[in-house]
C-alpha cells in the first residue's frame, strides 16, 4: 500500500516526472465463486484469501475423472478479485491506465463500482483509463470477475484467473500511444544499421499540442549513445499522430541466433521545452528473407528453423509461469540445438518473447486455435468418447480482428518474431470444414468420413483468411504472414494457401515435394511434426523446405488421454523441464557440438521414449543401451572395458545400440570424431535410496534421491516433504509422472525418476524430507 502511495506522489506531484509504472500485483485478495455486488468499493472482502498474481485457481483445484480431459481434468467457475488502492492528490493532466498482460477468460474489469469493459480472450492483453472515476486523495478499488463457467472451451488447459502481470501507469494527457512504438530494419552491414523507426504521439487534451519527438539509440551494456534524431509535429485535440524517423545506428552488430545483440530505443515527447512522455524498448537489427526455393534467411544466411511449439503452463504452476521459470525451459532447449519457437496457438506471456529477443531464438507468433466454428474438445480422452463443442468460435466474428490486431501491436517490437501466424488447423477435415474433394478416392487426407454437406463450407478458409492476412498487414509489412495447415490438400482447393506470405504444413511431410512442383512460388515449412527422422530429413535434405515446429518442445498440462493423465506427453522436456531421452535424441540431429547420451530398457519398447539413464537390473539380464550422438561412431564401456565393438552412426534411425547382459557398476559411452574421443555420457548402478540432495537455481531447487555413494537413484519415486520457515513460499512442487493425479496443491510429492522439482520464492529455510532418508536442507537468502 506505501508502494502505491509513494508512486502516486511521485508522479501526481513532481513536475518533470514524464510517467510512473507500477507492477500491480500484490495485495489482491480472491474468491471462487460468484460474488454479487464485488464490484462495489463498499463490498466485505475480508474473508476472501489474498493472493499475488499471477494467479490460476484451476490448478489448484483436485484433479477429477469426471472432467473433460481437454482441460486436463480441472475444473474451471467463477472467480472475482480484488485490491484497494491510495492515489494521491492529483493533478488535471495526468492519466492512469490498468495494463493487464492476460486473463483467462471472459472478464470484466471494474473501478469504484463502474464496469470498464469485457475482454473475452484470456490470451490477449489490454488496458483500461481509470482516470474519470478515481477519488484522488482516497482509496480506490478495482475488481475484477472471471467466467470460465465453460471451461472446456479449449482442446488443451488454459487455466483460470488473472494469470499474468498487472501493471499500474500514470502519465500525462499528452503521450506516446501504448504499443505505439516500433521499428524496422532497412539493412545492416559493417557500417552500421539503416534503419525506420516510428512512435505515435496521442493528445488526449483538448487543445493541439506542438511537440518534438526525439528519438536516440543507446549500446545497451553501456548505455552509450550511438545516434539521436528529432522531428517536431503538432498533434490535433484529441487526435493522434505517428511520427517517421530514418536513421543509421554506426557499427551496430546484428542480432542473430549466435549473438542476440540488442539494443536501447528511447523515445521521448517533448512539450515547452519539458519530457513529457518517455519510454524504453530493447531493440535488434536484422533482416530476414523467404524465398520458394532456398527457404528462410537471416542477416543473409540461409539456415534451417529447428523448432518447437510451446503451450502457456508449466504443470503444477498451471498458466501462473514466471519468467524465471520460461528462462531456464528456453535455455535448457536452446542448449538441445532448439532455435525457433511457436507459440501454440495462441499468444503467450509478455515475457516469454522478450526471453527470445535475449536468447536468440526465433519466433513464429500465432493467433488463433479456431476461427468462426468450434473444434472438438474432447471429454473421456485425446480422441476418445463424445466431444464438446465451447470455445472461442462464437466469439471470433466480434473479436477476431480485434484480438489479431492487438497480439501484432503488442509483439512487433520483438526482433526475435519473424512470423504472424493466423490460425492453427482450421483448416482440419470435417472439424469443422468440409470440401467435395473429401468424397476423392485419391484424397488421402480424409478425417471423420467425407465430404459432409452439413458442415461449414470449407470455401470459407479462403474469404476469412484474407480479411485476417490484412489486419496484420494494418499494423506490420514487415513480416509474412502464414498459418499451420491440416488440410492442406483441401485448402488447395479453398485459395487458403494463396492468401498467405508462406505457407505452414502440419504432419504431411509427404506432400513437400509435389506442392513444391504444382505450386513454385509458394513458400513452404512444417509448422508442426513428429519427431521422426523422416521429418527431421524433409527438412534437413531440402533446399526449400526451411524449418520443422516438433509437437511439442515441452510436456504440457489438458489433451489428456484416458483418466489417469495430466496432459500430452510428446515434449523434449518434462513437466519439471527437465530433458527426456527424447530430448537428447533431438539434441544429437540439432545440436553444432559433439554430444552422446545413452539410455537403456529390456524387452521391445520405444527406445525415444523408454531409454531413460538407468543401469539397475538383475545379473544377466540382456538390456538394451541406447545410443544417440552427432557422431560418426561410438564405443560402449563396462567398468573400463570394451563390452562391444564400435558401432557407426545409422542415419536411417538415428541410432547406435548394443545388446549386453547386465553386470553392476558404470556404463559409459564414447563418442568418436575422426576416430578419437569427442564425447563421453556415463551411468551407474546405484543402490538403495539413501538421502536427499538439493540444488538451488533461483526460483528452481532440484531435489535428487541419491545412495550412500552419492549415486542418483533413478528408479526411486519417494514421497518427498517441503517444509519452509521464513519468508518464503511454495508455489508448486512437481514430478512431472503424467499419470500421477493425486493432490498438487500441498506441500508432499512424489519422486519420478528419482528426482522431484520445488519452485519457491523470497527467502528462507527449506526442507526436504522423506521416510527413512536423511533430509537435505537449503537456505535462500
Amino acid at each position: 500500500m506505501k508502494k502505491t502511495a509513494l508512486l502516486a506522489i511521485a508522479a501526481f506531484l513532481l513536475p518533470f516526472i514524464t510517467h510512473a509504472q507500477e507492477l500491480f500485483n500484490t495485495h489482491w485478495k480472491f474468491f471462487k465463486g460468484d460474488a454479487p455486488g464485488a464490484e462495489q468499493p463498499n463490498f466485505k472482502d475480508n474473508r476472501w484469501q489474498a493472493v499475488e498474481l499471477p494467479h490460476d485457481w484451476s490448478v489448484k483445484q483436485p484433479l477429477n475423472p469426471s472432467l473433460a480431459s481437454a482441460a486436463g481434468y480441472l475444473p474451471g467457475g467463477i472467480g472475482w478479485y480484488r485490491k484497494t488502492f491510495f492515489v494521491a492528490p492529483g493533478k488535471k493532466d495526468q492519466q492512469t491506465t490498468i495494463y493487464f498482460e492476460g486473463i483467462t477468460n471472459n472478464s470484466e474489469v471494474f473501478i469504484n463500482g463502474h464496469s470498464l469493459g469485457k475482454r473475452p480472450n484470456g490470451y490477449i492483453s489490454f488496458s483500461y483509463d481509470l482516470t474519470p472515476h478515481l477519488k484522488y486523495g482516497d482509496s480506490n478499488t478495482i475488481a475484477v470477475k472471471v467466467d470460465r463457467t465453460k471451461y472446456n472451451d479449449s482442446r488443451w488447459y488454459n487455466g483460470s484467473g488473472i494469470c499474468r502481470n498487472v501493471y499500474l501507469y500514470t502519465t500525462r494527457f499528452l503521450r506516446l500511444q501504448q504499443f505505439g512504438t516500433n521499428y524496422y530494419t532497412k539493412t545492416i552491414d559493417k557500417k552500421g544499421a539503416d534503419v525506420i523507426l516510428s512512435s505515435t504521439v496521442q493528445n488526449g487534451t483538448s487543445q493541439n499540442a506542438s511537440v518534438i519527438v526525439l528519438q536516440q539509440v543507446y549500446e545497451r551494456a553501456t548505455n552509450k549513445l550511438l545516434v539521436q534524431a528529432k522531428k517536431p509535429v503538432t498533434v490535433k485535440a484529441g487526435a493522434a499522430d505517428v511520427v517517421n524517423m530514418r536513421v543509421t545506428v554506426p557499427k551496430a552488430r546484428s542480432w542473430s541466433v549466435e549473438s542476440p545483440v540488442l539494443y536501447t530505443l528511447r523515445t521521448s515527447v517533448i512539450h515547452n521545452k519539458n519530457t513529457v512522455h518517455e519510454e524504453e524498448t530493447a531493440i535488434g537489427f536484422r533482416t530476414i528473407r523467404f524465398d520458394a526455393n532456398q527457404g528462410f534467411a537471416l542477416n543473409g544466411k540461409w539456415m534451417k528453423l529447428k523448432g518447437v511449439c510451446l503451450h502457456h503452463d508449466a504443470g503444477v504452476l498451471g498458466a501462473a509461469v514466471p519468467k524465471q521459470v520460461w528462462e531456464r525451459r528456453l535455455k535448457t532447449l536452446k542448449s538441445l540445438g532448439c532455435n525457433a519457437i511457436r507459440t501454440s496457438h495462441n499468444p503467450h506471456n509478455p515475457d516469454l518473447y522478450d526471453l527470445c529477443d535475449e536468447l536468440g531464438l526465433l519466433v513464429m507468433d500465432e493467433a488463433f486455435d479456431e476461427w468462426k466454428h468450434p473444434k472438438r474438445k474432447w471429454i473421456e480422452g485425446w480422441n476418445v468418447g463424445t466431444p464438446g463443442f465451447d470455445g472461442y468460435a462464437p466469439l471470433f466474428e466480434a473479436w477476431g480482428e480485434r484480438d489479431l490486431a492487438d497480439m501484432v501491436l503488442r509483439d512487433r517490437r520483438h526482433p526475435s518474431i519473424i512470423m504472424w501466424s493466423i490460425g492453427n488447423e482450421v483448416d482440419y477435415p470435417n472439424d469443422p470444414y468440409s470440401h467435395p474433394v473429401l468424397d476423392t478416392a485419391s484424397f488421402g487426407q480424409q478425417a471423420y468420413g467425407g465430404y459432409r454437406r452439413e458442415s461449414p463450407d470449407a470455401m470459407e478458409l479462403g474469404v476469412i483468411a484474407r480479411k485476417l492476412v490484412q489486419v496484420v498487414k494494418t499494423h506490420d509489412t514487415t513480416r509474412p504472414t502464414t498459418a499451420a495447415l491440416a488440410g492442406v490438400v483441401m485448402s488447395n482447393f479453398t485459395g487458403y494457401p494463396e492468401a498467405l506470405d508462406v505457407a505452414g504444413y502440419n504432419y504431411t511431410e509427404n506432400r513437400y515435394d509435389q506442392d513444391h512442383t504444382k505450386y513454385p512460388n509458394r513458400i513452404l515449412y512444417g509448422s508442426e511434426n513428429r519427431h521422426d527422422m523422416r521429418a527431421w530429413k524433409a527438412v534437413r535434405d531440402s533446399k526449400n523446405i526451411f524449418a520443422q515446429f516438433l509437437w511439442t518442445g515441452i510436456d504440457y498440462l489438458g489433451e489428456s488421454g484416458p483418466w489417469p493423465a495430466r496432459g500430452f506427453t510428446s515434449g523434449l522436456l518434462d513437466l519439471c523441464g527437465f530433458i527426456k531421452p527424447l530430448g537428447y535424441f533431438r539434441q544429437s540431429l540439432w545440436a553444432d557440438s559433439p554430444v552422446v547420451y545413452i539410455g537403456t530398457y529390456t524387452g521391445r519398447r520405444n527406445p525415444f521414449n523408454s531409454a531413460q539413464p538407468v543401469w539397475n537390473y538383475n545379473e544377466g539380464d540382456t538390456v538394451r543401451v541406447v545410443c544417440f550422438t552427432n557422431c560418426p561412431q561410438a564405443k560402449l564401456l563396462l567398468n573400463g572395458t570394451e563390452v562391444r565393438a564400435v558401432k557407426n552412426y545409422d542415419d536411417a534411425t538415428g541410432l547406435i545400440y548394443w545388446d549386453i547382459p547386465y553386470k553392476p557398476g558404470k556404463l559409459e559411452a564414447v563418442a568418436l570424431k575422426d576416430q578419437q574421443p569427442a564425447a563421453r555420457y556415463s551411468i551407474q548402478s546405484s543402490g538403495r535410496p539413501y538421502k536427499l540432495v538439493a540444488s538451488v537455481e533461483n526460483m528452481h531447487i532440484v531435489v535428487t534421491v541419491v545412495d550412500e555413494n552419492n549415486i542418483p537413484v533413478v528408479l526411486a519415486d519417494n514421497n518427498i516433504t517441503c517444509t519452509i520457515t521464513g519468508n518464503a513460499r511454495l508455489l508448486g512442487l512437481e514430478g512431472s509422472d503424467n499419470r500421477d493425479m493425486g493432490d498438487y496443491t500441498d506441500n508432499i510429492q512424489r519422486a519420478h525418476h528419482g528426482r522431484l522439482l520445488a519452485y519457491v520464492v523470497g527467502t528462507g529455510t527449506v526442507t526436504f524430507s522423506s521416510p527413512l532418508l536423511q533430509p537435505a536442507v537449503v537456505t535462500l537468502p
